[in-house]
This record gives structure tokens, sequence and C-alpha cells, in this order.
């Protein structure tokens, strides 16, 4: 699960004396809330707050393991081999997916459905027994992004494997964010704020034509600010493990799973966020760097020049690691 912090900053800027030309969409959607804030549109809200529920139920419809009848749950339950027709959203998905997987050298891999649902972090309950050796090893062989073949521009999509489980939970929100800001731009809007679930896509200045402003927070259970980063027609996302674990006999087990270990990660990074110009990638990245480790993730962000903001545990609460491209964007620490 990915947290940044946006409930702390819409008080910093003081809604509690919006203007009437702000205009501002809440709701609930993959387990989780969005909100959507733009102003000086001159668009019908109701109409507005109708089509982004719609588009977001039509996400979901595609992507969520979660919804017996969606594309995902039907590819997952199918064993056929052969070229399959897709929605084009979940086409383009699974291609992003598929370019990140390729660039991290599989720390991020969409494919590791069966490890996820083995944990308990997926639609399985958790495990009454901590999955052994041989469980594990079992369902490593249905995990890799390289038995899984896209075509993104004739929106199709086959496995290798007839056991193959897709899961785009580290990606999905991110690709959400993109496809409300998407309708925005279409309707010629040029200044919102979308977030969903803690992931942000950002298009103009706020309503005092000031940048943007959205928190990372501390990755513990009491929360709290700590860095607020300033974006411009930029989106991003964090990945953290600090809300979604378990723990088991005194040991604790991340809900975030090494696709090539077939284990939770065990290592101190706490919290990676990433910036992009899209969500999706911003979403996808954050996962593989959090799995990836600090030492092994920087070094991926820095080959990538990519603006990425890391929490390390310490002995001490957390230390700060930013690449260059990150300190080159305004931030304010708290």
């Amino acid at each position: 699960m990915r947290w940044i912090l946006i409930f702390c900053l819409i008080g910093l800027v003081g809604c509690d004396s919006e203007p009437r030309s702000l205009m501002v969409i809440r709701g609930q959607t993959m387990g989780t809330t969005f909100q959507v804030k733009l102003h000086n549109s001159g668009l019908d809200q109701v109409k507005l707050d109708a089509d982004i529920n719609a588009l977001l139920i039509e996400v979901n419809r595609q992507m969520s393991t979660y919804q017996k009848d969606s594309e995902i749950t039907q590819f997952n339950q199918s064993q056929a081999i052969d070229w399959v027709g897709i929605s084009g959203d979940f086409g383009y998905v699974l291609g992003v997916a598929q370019q990140v997987s390729e660039w991290s050298g599989g720390a991020f891999d969409v494919t590791v459905g069966p490890l996820v649902n083995l944990w308990g972090f997926g639609p399985e309950a958790v495990p009454v027994r901590i999955p052994n050796a041989d469980s594990v090893q079992v369902r490593m062989a249905m995990v890799g992004y390289e038995k899984l073949n896209v075509r993104s521009d004739q929106k199709a999509v086959r496995k290798l494997i007839p056991q193959m489980y897709c899961d785009l939970s580290a990606i999905a929100k991110g690709f959400g964010v993109d496809a409300v800001a998407g309708y925005l731009d279409r309707l010629n809007v040029t200044a919102y704020f979308v977030e969903i679930g803690g992931e942000v896509r950002v298009r103009g200045r706020n309503r005092d034509g000031k940048l943007w402003r959205v928190g990372i927070a501390t990755p513990t259970a009491q929360g709290g600010l700590q860095k607020v980063v300033e974006i411009e027609d930029h989106a991003m996302a964090t990945s953290g493990d600090y809300h979604n674990y378990f723990e088991k006999d005194g040991k604790r087990y991340s809900h975030t799973i090494d696709p090539r270990t077939g284990h939770p990660i065990t290592h101190r990074l706490a919290s990676v966020s990433v910036i992009h110009k899209e969500c999706a990638y911003a979403d996808a990245l954050a996962t593989a760097i959090n799995v990836m480790g600090p030492d092994n993730g920087f070094e991926f962000a820095l080959e990538q020049d990519l603006p990425v903001f890391l929490l390390i545990k310490s002995d001490n609460g957390f230390e700060e690691k930013m690449t260059p491209a990150f300190e080159k964007i305004f931030y304010h620490k708290n």
C-alpha cells in the first residue's frame, strides 16, 4: 500500500475557506478513497462526479483481481495459452508493467500474483502457517514477466504457462490517477489535483497560483509529515509496507513480495517516493525500488535519472536519501 500525506497538506492550504471556484469531488475506488480538485473549470459538478466515478468503475472492471467478472480475473482463470483480446487500457497497463519489469530486472513483476496470494496479500486469506520452501518454489514456477506476452497496440495478451496469475495492485491506482487526469485534459481543464489512495498527479497550479504541495508521510503507525514536495504537471507515488503487513510468531511479514526470491522484503527501506510524468510509471517504479532495497534501489534510480526520495530505517528513526533529480525539485521540510 502506498501513502502520500494528502490530508495534512489540504489543511495547510486552508480548505475551510475554499472559494466557490474550487470544485472538489471525493469518493471510493479500488479499496481506498479518491479526490479530485479543480478550479475555474465552468463544468457541471454533478456530471463530472458521475463521469469520474464511471471511469474508475471501468478501470476496476478491467484490472481488479477482487472482481470475479473483471478482465484480469477472467484472464487469470483461463488456462489458455493463445492470444486473447483485451481492452485498450488493460493492454496499456500491461505494456507499462512489462517495460518497468525489463528496466528493473524483474524487481517489478505483475505475474507475482501466485506469490502474493500464497502469502495472504491477495484475495486469498492470510496463511495459517508460513509457507515452506516447497510451496514457495511451486508458486515461483508460475512467476516471470518473460512468460507474459503483450501487444499493447493490437490489444492482445497471452500467457506462456497456463497457471499464470497477474496482479496489477502495484500499478492500477497509478493508472487510475492518469485516467482521471487524461479525462480532465480532454475537457481542457488547466489546473487540477487528482489523488487515489495517496497516488497523485497534478496539472497547473493551485488556487493561489502556487505549485501544488504534496506531502510524504513518515512511515510509522503514528504517521506525521516527513517531507513536502512542490510539483507541477507531474505525478508522485509512494511505496512502503508500513500499513500492510501481518505478524506471526513475533516476525513481521511485508505485503511487498520480491518476485525474484518468492519472499516478503526484509531490508531497511521503509518508503520510496518517485516523481514521473505519468502516475502509472511512478507507481510501478516506486514498487520496483522498494523491492530492490536501499542500496540497489538507489543505484537503479541514479542510473535511470529518476527523482526519488527514500526513507531508510535507522536506530534513530529514518535516514533520508534523495537522488540529484529529486533535489532539483522544490521541496520543504517540516
